[in-house]
């Protein structure tokens, strides 16, 4: 395979997980790298080494994501109905983004964990009983959105459809999630609708009920904060912002963390000496979150735009051009990573880029989901001796979201384990 054999808009080249070998090949033959699109798009320069991805991402200045950070090219109209703090940059993207951040500060989130240990427990057992089940349905999907539903104060009958509605827009290349493709005739209709999906139609309806609410209430729920809260610049969010936001959350709030669980389960059961290993000292996994955070690099790739003229690797990228950073290249890139495609759960100062470290687009909730990855692998080690994977998962269709749809397991109690917890 040669670089002018490689299609990062090929959903196929996809279909197993991360095209580890084409990245490969890029990294090491073009690491500036043209790849030209159908249905009208323009095109757009790759970078996929570890250093030229965190260099774009944190020069907002020069890579601008106000233009979106899709592939997806929109007219201005559609720019403006379907901004959201990610697709905003300076002074009103920091302003946006600390309407929240308390909210998901290591002090805000840390009072969740008494609350989170008892949900993912009380998960765990209620799966666990079962012997045989989907992994992804029972646990990874389940936990995540409970949690969420706990922070926007929302029934908890309620988690079905932020998944299903999550999942229809994330996932809008998936036909497994929705009946509307992205690029699809029929998607032309919601062109204004974020990803293209009707299922945003539903989630704005739902956020806006609880906006009326609990507009000049006095709840510190995340619901409550956006719609009472004026950010620092004085510019009071719009109904667009809000709906925007919102769905931002809804997203957010349940995908990278689901997925990172499924990886990271996926990845243990397939390396039993790992599995073993945190088994015997569970302080180790703290450190190993960000290894199971590297391994799943749960977002594949995020876009930019060139504010200017600019070199490299001896190319021009001009002004205006897309540039993609492909984590899911950067997060195993020899130069960074000594034998990346090892999972080493000893593995040190994992300086992944899965969450941005250091670009003003930095996740703003990766101390929340760092949290939940802990507690969930640690109670699962707890649990279990080991975990067995029953067949190949499948997988999201998708070059965004680096996503596991389904994965049947079967569970091996650690009899130990009633004891140690009674005792």
């Amino acid at each position: 395979m040669g670089p002018n054999d490689i299609d990062l808009t090929d959903l196929d080249l996809f279909g197993n997980g991360t095209p580890h070998e084409a990245f490969r090949t890029l990294r090491d033959q073009a690491p500036l790298f043209w790849n030209d699109e159908t249905g009208g798009n323009k095109g757009f320069w790759s970078v996929t080494r570890y250093d030229d991805v965190a260099a774009v991402d944190k020069d907002a200045a020069t890579y601008s994501s106000e233009q979106q950070v899709t592939l997806e090219e929109l007219d201005e109209d559609q720019l403006l109905v379907r901004k959201s703090m990610i697709d905003t940059d300076g002074a009103r993207h920091w302003a946006l983004r600390k309407v929240l951040l308390r909210e998901f500060s290591p002090r805000a989130v840390a009072l969740y964990g008494d609350f989170l240990t008892k949900l993912t427990g009380a998960t765990l057992d209620r799966a666990l009983a079962l012997g045989e089940f989907d992994f992804v349905e029972q646990i990874s999907a389940d936990i995540p959105i409970r949690l969420l539903a706990r922070m926007l104060d929302v029934p908890i009958e309620d988690t079905d459809k932020l998944i299903d509605w999550g999942n229809q827009m994330i996932a809008n290349s998936d036909p497994d999630y929705t009946d509307v493709l992205a690029g699809s005739p029929e998607s032309e209709q919601y062109r204004d609708l974020p990803f293209r999906s009707p299922a945003a139609l539903e989630v704005f309806e739902y956020g806006f009920r609880l906006a009326a609410q609990r507009r000049g209430g006095t709840g510190t729920d995340l619901v409550s904060k956006l719609v009472n809260t004026t950010p620092e610049d004085g510019i009071p969010l719009s109904d667009l912002d809000y709906q925007n936001y919102f769905s931002l959350l809804i997203i957010a709030g349940n995908e990278t963390t689901r997925h990172t669980i499924s990886h990271t389960v996926r990845a243990l059961a397939s390396h039993p000496q790992a599995w073993a290993d945190l088994k015997a000292d569970p302080s180790l996994v703290g450190n190993a979150v960000e290894e199971f955070l590297r391994w799943a690099t749960p977002i594949v790739h995020f876009r930019r735009t060139a504010t200017r003229d600019v070199e490299l690797h001896g190319q021009r990228i001009r002004e205006g051009d897309k540039v993609v950073m492909w984590f899911g290249s950067a997060n195993f890139d020899e130069r960074k990573f000594a034998d990346p495609h090892v999972f080493d759960v000893h593995r040190k100062n994992v300086e992944h880029v899965s969450f941005g470290k250091g670009s003003p687009h930095f996740c703003l909730g990766n101390a929340l989901a760092r949290l939940e990855i802990k507690i969930v692998i640690t109670a699962l080690l707890e649990r279990l001796e080991r975990i067995e994977l029953l067949e190949t998962p499948s997988m999201v269709r998708s070059n965004l979201v680096h996503g596991i749809k389904k994965m049947p397991v079967r569970v091996h109690p650690d009899p130990a384990f009633p004891a140690t917890a009674t005792a």
